[in-house]
């Protein structure tokens, strides 16, 4: 399914002309080790006028590339697509994918592509992606372009979630096109350079199972293991071992999601990565109002990727994927079943064990006690009864961890009715006094946990809004907050409140 087109072509005629330091950079492409079926080799199609908006400098020094290079022309001309450097071979990657549940076969990127591989300064492989370059063969009716709203959100959704420490892909860097997108209206174009440690999903796998013969599934897990869990490739069931191990990652990752609120909001399989990683920000949002059965996405009309439906779709989704490599587990149908069973029991426990362990902390135990998990879903019935704010309910906890309730008015204030509150927070002390903690060692712990800042909505539509203006200040103070998340940052506290109710939207959407 190889694919270059005529302007892809210029491009790269054209990347003879003002090479820098990028043309130095040691690229890997070990994807195209694998058969040609599960990828299309495609240029992209260059822009009217790139300019680089936004370095993330620390990830770029990490990545050994140097920032300035990055900001100036020539980084310009190579995060458009305009010019692909030396050493890089863009290729689409194919993938299919269950998308509310119903399959579809033929998915892949439509508007990105793998530039190539990098090793960090700490020797960890990091794909290179570029999205928002124009068509590739997996595009079906789009253009294959994104503008400046979904590339600005994906860049602060992901800085968001690895200031909260949850393992997620990063933004390395953003440019404008000079030209516009179609959609409801025209929109400035952008395009958004990502890393993640490999963009492998479970719709990569169902793609390969459905699509190819056993030798290339075969294949495309070897370099699965050999890129994620190298240790497993001598196990005595290596292809049991992995689905484990996603299994474990993928649980775990879900945990981290329900501690801060998070949504996902598309859940599908082709967004779901093996790595353990949170990819593909579309409909995503935190949670302002707790709950638990919040959607955001504009098109999940029946709530399957609700917040508390999370757990149960990462299980589901865990299943398509076992479902893909039972050829490999065994060639008896009833043991690679099994097999795959024994494998995937790894999630409950590694969903739980990260989920409850979270709440404990939130909530300022530092013991395990029979009623903890009790006492947490008493707190989230009061607030999704009481309509009280997810994150500031949990931070404003911290300063009233104390023996008494002389500090509780600013959580009591985010309950409509505070009697469900009080009447929980006598049983709350109670169980903090059996610890016998001192106060500000519990709140230091607490506030830790507990985030003061979360990317909410009505913030990102702000800097959405003033970025389409040309304006990036807005978008810029917002990372600033949110690469220290658990820190007070006098000054800026308008940035941890709550929509007001005209601010307050029930949607978001992909941008696609």
């Amino acid at each position: 399914m190889a694919a270059s087109s005529d302007s892809g072509a210029a491009a790269r005629a054209d990347s003879t002309a003002g090479q820098g330091a990028l043309d130095d950079l040691p690229f890997d492409t070990t994807y195209l080790n694998l058969p040609e079926a599960l990828y299309a080799r495609v240029d992209p199609t260059p822009v009217r006028d790139p300019r680089v908006t936004r370095v993330n400098r620390p990830l770029a020094e990490r990545l050994g590339l140097d920032p300035d290079v990055l900001a100036g022309p020539d980084g310009g001309a190579v995060l458009s697509g305009n010019r692909v450097p030396a050493g890089a071979q863009p290729i689409a990657m194919a993938y299919a994918g269950h998308q509310f549940g119903n399959y579809v076969p033929q998915l892949g990127d439509g508007r990105a592509v793998l530039l190539g591989e990098l090793v960090d300064r700490d020797g960890v492989r990091r794909d290179l992606h570029l999205k928002g370059i124009g068509r590739t063969p997996f595009s079906r009716m789009g253009d294959g372009r994104a503008h400046v709203g979904p590339v600005l959100r994906e860049y602060l959704a992901s800085e968001a979630m690895a200031g909260l420490g949850i393992p997620t892909s990063r933004a390395l860097a953003m440019a404008t096109t000079g030209e516009r997108v179609v959609r409801e209206d025209l929109y400035p174009g952008a395009v958004l350079a990502r890393v993640a440690t490999s963009h492998l999903r479970v719709g990569t796998f169902q793609y390969a199972h459905d699509h190819c013969d056993t030798d290339t599934l075969r294949a495309l897990a070897d370099y699965a293991i050999a890129r994620h869990d190298p240790e497993l490739k001598h196990a005595e069931r290596p292809y049991q071992a992995l689905l484990q191990a996603v299994a474990t990652r993928t649980g775990r990752l879900i945990g981290d999601w329900m501690l801060v609120g998070f949504i996902h909001g598309v859940m599908n399989t082709d967004n779901v990565s093996i790595a353990g990683e949170t990819i593909d920000y579309g409909p995503f949002a935190f949670m302002d109002t707790y709950h638990p059965s919040t959607v955001y996405s504009s098109i999940d009309m029946w709530g399957r990727y609700a917040y508390q439906q999370q757990p149960g779709i990462g299980q589901w989704n865990l299943y398509r994927f076992a479902e893909t490599l039972l050829p490999l587990l065994d060639d008896d149908a009833e043991r690679a079943q099994q097999a795959a069973y024994d494998a995937l029991a790894a999630y409950v426990p590694a969903f739980e064990g990260r989920f409850h362990a979270g709440l404990r902390r939130k909530l300022g135990f530092a013991e395990t006690a029979e009623g903890d998990l009790d006492l947490a879903t008493e707190l989230f019935d009061a607030m999704a009864r009481q309509g009280a704010d997810y994150t500031l309910t949990f931070r404003r906890l911290c300063d009233a961890a104390g023996a008494d309730a002389s500090a509780d008015g600013p959580v009591r204030a985010l309950f409509a009715d505070p009697a469900p509150f009080d009447a929980w927070a006598e049983r709350w002390r109670a169980r903090l006094a059996e610890e016998g903690r001192p106060d500000a060692e519990r709140r230091a712990a607490m506030r830790a946990v507990n985030p003061a800042y979360i990317l909410r909505r009505h913030h990102v539509a702000q800097a959405t809004a003033a970025a389409e203006r040309g304006d990036y200040s807005v978008f810029e103070e917002l990372l600033t907050l949110l690469s220290a998340p658990f820190d007070d940052h006098p000054g800026s506290e308008v940035y941890a409140q709550p929509p007001e109710p005209e601010e307050a939207g029930a949607r978001t959407f992909c941008g696609t």
